[in-house]
């Protein structure tokens, strides 16, 4: 196209120079004009050959598959590249809801054992205190059994103390006796409170081992669910919104979606209840009937 333009310029300056009359000009511009056709026609000349459209086609085409190659092999890598992103977000996620769960775990076994570390510490007192009241209790009964061996010896060598004496001895050890049951009382009290605070710690801790428990059978019991419907109905994850079998998926689960259509399901195999011993039928199964193995190879290259 560029040497089409400059020998179009080069015949209008012929023309010009043949209407000016200044023949050294115009053979000047001949001779360029005769140089640069020939030059064209020398970039024509294969294009006019037989053969040249179709390989110039062949060679246009394949230069655009070869672009449309690329174009896919770039948006394929971006497209894997955006989904490895994904599942290792995905991966993260899980590992640092993971890690959070361990350490609320971790926390929560320090604290129950802290709590009962300390009250295990109280305990430990208040049974010490006890035992020293005992050992005072005991205490006051030698010092009793003592006196009333002493008053004897005394009184058998003619020596009798006076009656001040006695009930001064007996007020100071009555009000000692007040006091140590006083705080015996007060103990027994507080053994009883920790006791009752280290049951109910307790009896939380099998609550919550008994949650755990219960999540994860229902967390079993919903993926045997998940792997059960999968094997019926196919995975969702690998069922696009429009897909062929999506009728027949959307059929068959319409009573989790509609309780019109489980009072209807439910009536139409009501009907059908027989007893176990039924000679002509069967009890409906508590759950799904799942397909059996393939027996042979092209059955198993059809479930494929």
């Amino acid at each position: 196209l560029g040497r089409v333009a400059r020998v179009a310029a080069l015949c209008r300056a012929l023309r010009r120079c043949e209407d000016e009359g200044d023949e050294p000009a115009w053979a000047r511009a001949r001779e360029e004009a005769e140089a640069e056709l020939q030059q064209l026609r020398e970039v024509v000349r294969p294009l006019r050959e037989p053969g040249y459209e179709e390989a110039l086609r062949r060679k246009t085409e394949r230069a655009r598959k070869r672009r449309l190659r690329l174009q896919r092999r770039k948006h394929e890598a971006r497209a894997a590249k955006e989904e490895e992103a994904a599942r290792a977000a995905e991966r993260e996620a899980k590992i640092d809801q993971w890690r959070a769960k361990c350490i609320q775990e971790v926390e929560e076994k320090n604290r129950e054992r802290e709590l009962k570390a300390a009250a295990d510490s109280v305990l430990s007192e208040v049974r010490k205190k006890q035992a020293d009241t005992k050992r005072m209790m005991d205490i006051l009964r030698g010092l009793e059994k003592l006196r009333k061996l002493r008053k004897e010896a005394a009184a058998r060598k003619g020596v009798c103390p006076p009656p001040s004496a006695d009930e001064a001895f007996e007020n100071q050890v009555e009000s000692l006796k007040t006091l140590l049951k006083t705080r015996t009382e007060l103990y027994e009290a507080e053994e009883r409170a920790l006791r009752v605070m280290l049951e109910g710690e307790q009896e939380e801790e099998r609550k919550r081992e008994m949650e755990k428990k219960q999540k994860k059978e229902r967390e079993k019991l919903l993926q045997q669910k998940l792997e059960m419907d999968s094997k019926l109905f196919g995975d969702p994850a690998e069922f696009p919104l429009g897909h062929l079998l999506q009728p027949f998926r959307d059929y068959y689960l319409q009573a989790e979606h509609s309780v019109a259509a489980l009072i209807q399901i439910r009536h139409e195999w009501d009907q059908y209840l027989v007893p176990a011993d039924h000679p002509e039928g069967s009890c409906i199964p508590p759950g799904w009937v799942l397909p059996s193995l393939p027996t042979n190879d092209t059955w198993a290259t059809a479930v494929r």
